[in-house]
């Protein structure tokens, strides 16, 4: 089946046209997964990229065969006598890469095999079912949709997604869809531990920031014990979103993607993949493949925590590649400070050599972002800093 326009329809009257726009439309907002399972054969005009920002239009700037290797930061260790020198790796790992490899996390294979296993057929279920959760409505607390942001990208991505909001579970959980049937109680073992796990690692970061959390009053100022622990406690009664992400296989992948590039808002994203390769970061200003490792998450930094590090930890620009033979199903899982906060810079990390580089930001901050802007370099931390006067 193809959907390309042929000249035969560029021959239609006005009216007819019109009407055949709308059923492209109504094709498109039914998402990706859809058109796949209606045999699709060649990627829509809507969903092909301008020649310039195509997978491997700049061969200097991409190279997808190039497996990049990620710092890998082994929590085992860091629980262990060797913490200091993982605090260390964890610290190069945030400033150089914004990247990491999180192993030994303590979360099971059966958990996290579980997660990948109930997303694959969620997707799977017919149109019907899953259209029950479609929304525009970027605030639901549960909302499956496609693209990036599928009101306003002018070109779509090769992606349909479910988004849930996780925290508080008892608010939110009746609200989760009821098929497949183990859904609920496979998607709620899932968030509580990692959950846990971004505590982990989330005091880990602070402490490799200078920022102890367990500090001992008698020896450090007062200031500074309250402004670690407000922190730790916003972050604690932060909240939690999870995206089960689908990316069908694609016609033809070279003229299309399944995520823009874009930054993620928020402290932490943990994200769980399967075996298909499809991640890059841009590092060193190259595009460069993330291979996954078995067992493994892979955690970056956040807006919110290059916002509050004052700059000191990066929060780096990712897409998604697609490829013509493989679906490839990912669950991210992204952690930060309650909707109704505000973030902003650390006062213990500006210096008089490291002046203050973001505004203060929210939630709302974000979203207004959003409604106004294309799929295209969504880097919302652009519009977040402070220019420096020389």
């Amino acid at each position: 089946m193809c959907w390309s326009m042929s000249p035969s329809l560029m021959a239609m009257s006005t009216e007819q046209q019109n009407t055949y726009n709308q059923s492209l439309e109504t094709m498109y907002q039914k998402g990706v997964k859809n058109m796949y399972d209606n045999g699709i054969e060649h990627v829509p005009v809507k969903y092909i990229l301008p020649a310039a920002e195509r997978p491997n239009a700049n061969a200097a700037n991409s190279v997808p065969e190039v497996n990049l290797e990620l710092p890998v930061i082994d929590l085992a260790e860091l629980q262990g006598p060797n913490r200091s020198q993982v605090l260390e790796s964890l610290a190069y790992a945030c400033q150089n890469f914004g990247f990491f490899q999180l192993v030994n996390h303590g979360i099971s294979e059966e958990v996290t095999s579980n997660m990948v296993d109930v997303g694959k057929r969620f997707f799977e279920m017919p149109f019907a079912e899953r259209e029950k959760y479609m929304s525009a409505d970027m605030s639901s607390p549960v909302r499956y949709g496609t693209s990036f942001n599928q009101t306003n990208d002018g070109v779509f991505c090769w992606r349909d997604f479910l988004k849930l909001v996780c925290h508080p579970l008892p608010d939110v959980l009746p609200l989760w869809p009821t098929s497949p049937l183990d859904f609920r109680q496979l998607g709620v073992t899932y968030a509580k531990e990692t959950r846990s796990l971004f505590m982990m690692v989330v005091e880990a970061i602070l402490e490799s920031l200078g920022l102890k959390t367990d500090t001992d009053k008698k020896t450090e100022k007062y200031e500074d014990v309250d402004e670690v622990v407000g922190i730790k406690n916003e972050i604690e009664n932060g909240s939690q979103l999870m995206v089960v992400n689908c990316y069908p296989a694609c016609p033809q992948p070279d003229l299309t993607l399944g995520m823009p590039p874009h930054s993620d808002y928020g402290f932490l994203t943990l994200l769980l993949q399967d075996d298909v390769k499809g991640l890059q970061i841009q590092h060193r200003n190259k595009w460069v493949t993330v291979q996954p490792i078995p067992g493994s998450f892979v955690v970056n930094v956040g807006d919110h925590l290059e916002i509050f590090s004052n700059g000191r930890y990066k929060s780096v620009l990712h897409r998604v590649l697609v490829n013509s033979t493989k679906h490839r199903i990912s669950v991210a899982s992204l952690h930060s400070l309650p909707f109704t906060s505000t973030v902003r810079p650390s006062p213990k990390l500006i210096t008089h050599t490291n002046p203050r580089l973001y505004k203060d930001t929210n939630f709302a901050d974000f979203v207004a972002y959003l409604k106004t802007c294309d799929s295209k370099k969504k880097n919302f931390l652009e519009s977040r800093k402070i220019e420096q006067t020389q």
